[in-house]
């Protein structure tokens, strides 16, 4: 049986359209407990995550819970991202338990969730097998999220993956949505995300750029 390739993405890849982007308690207080993950690199790669999604106009979902009265609010590297946003705060753990957040996702009617957020055992398990089960498609971004243990954090993905969730990477989310580079409309948004957010690869953009005047596409 002969095998005709095509030049067109796989339909499980994210594109800015197909889905929908739900950033859950990014909050002081549960950073304080989280330890699978240093408070830098979280706060970075949540910032990386909602640049992303604010660049590509990704529909987002930013939720806190007991922002007032406990957890604190939610870090500014994200809410700078979506100057305006309202906050939907919970008293429930389980954010797909929240009729507020619910009538929202109902809202924006994307099949495909992408999840990130504090701490996974609990605040992503809840609501990623509840969509799951609901039949959505959901993705958690693994190194944008955090738990009070290492093994905490890693048995959690484990429960998830064997549930159905797709596993992905910070960077990888930004990278997925502009992936052409000959996208010129968001090559500069993208890039100048990495430059900030992107580790070592911004690094290599800021000296590749300063020293060649290279140019991806």
């Amino acid at each position: 049986m002969s095998v005709n390739a095509t030049p067109t993405p796989a339909q499980g890849l994210l594109s800015p359209v197909n889905h929908a982007l739900v950033m859950i308690d990014f909050q002081s207080q549960m950073a304080f407990a989280t330890h699978s993950i240093d408070a830098v690199t979280l706060r970075n790669n949540a910032a990386l995550v909602a640049h992303a999604a604010a660049s590509f106009k990704v529909p987002a979902v930013l939720t806190t819970v007991a922002e007032k009265s406990f957890s604190g609010p939610m870090f500014e590297e994200i809410t700078r991202a979506f100057p305006g946003q309202g906050l939907l705060d919970r008293t429930s753990m389980n954010t797909w338990e929240d009729e507020g957040v619910i009538r929202t996702i109902n809202q924006i009617g994307k099949r495909r969730l992408v999840l990130c957020g504090l701490w996974t055992s609990v605040c992503i398990v809840g609501p990623a097998l509840s969509a799951l089960e609901q039949g959505f498609e959901v993705y958690v971004i693994a190194d944008a999220c955090g738990d009070v243990s290492a093994e905490a954090h890693q048995r959690a993905m484990e429960r998830m993956i064997q549930a159905g969730v797709r596993p992905m990477t910070a960077l990888q989310y930004l990278l997925e949505l502009q992936r052409d580079w000959a996208r010129a409309e968001s090559y500069d948004s993208t890039t100048g995300i990495a430059k900030i957010y992107g580790g070592a690869y911004g690094l290599g953009i800021i000296y590749a750029k300063t020293m060649f005047g290279a140019h991806e596409g």
